[in-house]
């Protein structure tokens, strides 16, 4: 009977090793790919290239935009990647090949593809891919374009016409202004055509404003001087947030800046604390259900401990919410490169990847592309 229970008990033993073992692996599977990973550019981009913009599809199809070789020397060349879902490859641009670089990607489906960009004598492009291939689209005639934006089967364009600026809607046959709300405007989010929300900056500081197709709606979200919000979620009527940065006085060349994220309930504008003292939040990225997922922090730092030397250290570069609280993530050190300047998010569609894309330092003051996963 003993020898019986000596044998139950080792057997116990060994199979709750097994057991530990399993879970430690799969503790350690889920560790590794719960972090932002570096994914390589094609061989055929040059090592001066950057990246300003991307939109995914699915796992198997998301675009980059930005320029090729676009170094101290001379101009750049517009770029445009794919993603296969194995890895990112170089498209070919017949007939475009005028100088300059792509600002900005937006679509409202695999089949109809906007790419704003500008030459190198300041002329505005406008790039369209229709399922197949890329071609020039007439501009606005009159317009610098600086950004495209898509939502609710909608895309709309931001830029200027002279030096004051304009809005774009595209009515299926040709773009139409829209009224324009007082200062400036940096980023849209499109719910639909009478429901607009857009980021941007007065005289007075950072401001909001909401479009309800008859006129906007605009509110002061932080009154500090030269406080600023490019990126707007709205996530429903009583949840709202816009990011960017946060204003300041005076102050040395180079003097660091605070991020600014606010929050919108319904009925008053809120500032939001994050995890890091300096920076400027480039992107808010949604999750699949549409509330906020993720903020990026380009040159986010924080303060050292007191008497370290130097003052600041490096702070996060990603801020996962998730509707409490956040989680910090620092984008993976990439060898001979240093960090980015850049963040701009992407997330695909139907899962929990989320894109990066942007430009980092290089060596001797050149840089480099950069483009991160989450997933």
């Amino acid at each position: 009977m003993a020898r019986r229970l000596l044998v139950a008990r080792r057997l116990l033993v060994a199979a709750l090793a097994v057991a530990m073992t399993i879970v430690t692996t799969m503790t350690s599977a889920a560790a590794e790919t719960l972090s932002w990973h570096h994914v390589p550019v094609p061989v055929q981009v040059r090592p001066q290239a950057g990246l300003n913009e991307a939109v995914a599809f699915g796992p198997d199809r998301a675009w980059a935009v930005g320029a090729d070789a676009v170094g101290r020397e001379a101009p750049g060349f517009p770029l445009v990647l794919r993603w296969d879902g194995t890895a990112w490859q170089r498209q070919s641009l017949p007939g475009i090949g005028w100088q300059g670089e792509l600002l900005s990607i937006a679509a409202t489906s695999p089949t109809v593809v906007w790419a704003v960009g500008r030459d190198s004598a300041g002329g505005a492009h406008l790039l369209r891919f229709d399922g197949t291939a890329w071609s020039e689209s007439r501009p606005p005639r009159g317009v610098v374009l600086t950004k495209a934006v898509a939502g609710g089967a909608e895309t709309w364009l931001i830029g200027s016409r002279d030096g004051a600026q304009v809005l774009l809607r595209w009515d299926g046959r040709g773009w139409r202004d829209v009224p324009v709300p007082p200062g400036s405007v940096y980023g849209l989010h499109i719910l639909a055509a009478d429901d607009v929300w857009a980021a941007g900056e007065t005289n007075s500081g950072a401001a909001v404003s909401h479009w309800n197709g008859r006129a906007w709606e605009q509110t002061l979200v932080d009154g500090f001087p030269r406080s600023a919000v490019g990126s707007v979620l709205a996530v429903s009527p009583t949840e709202v947030w816009a990011g960017g940065t946060a204003g300041f006085v005076g102050g040395p060349p180079g003097r660091p800046i605070p991020p600014l994220l606010v929050r919108f309930d319904g009925q008053a504008w809120s500032r939001v604390t994050v995890p890091t003292d300096f920076g400027g939040i480039t992107s808010l990225a949604p999750t699949n259900s549409g509330s906020l997922g993720w903020v990026s922090v380009a040159r986010s730092q924080k303060w050292g401990p007191p008497g370290s030397t130097p003052p600041l250290v490096p702070g996060p570069d990603f801020l996962a919410w998730n509707g409490q609280s956040f989680t910090e993530y620092s984008e993976p050190a990439v060898a001979g490169e240093g960090r980015s300047r850049t963040l701009r998010l992407a997330p695909v569609p139907g899962t929990a990847t989320v894109w990066s894309v942007g430009r980092a330092d290089g060596p001797e003051g050149t840089f480099a592309p950069r483009i991160l996963r989450f997933g």
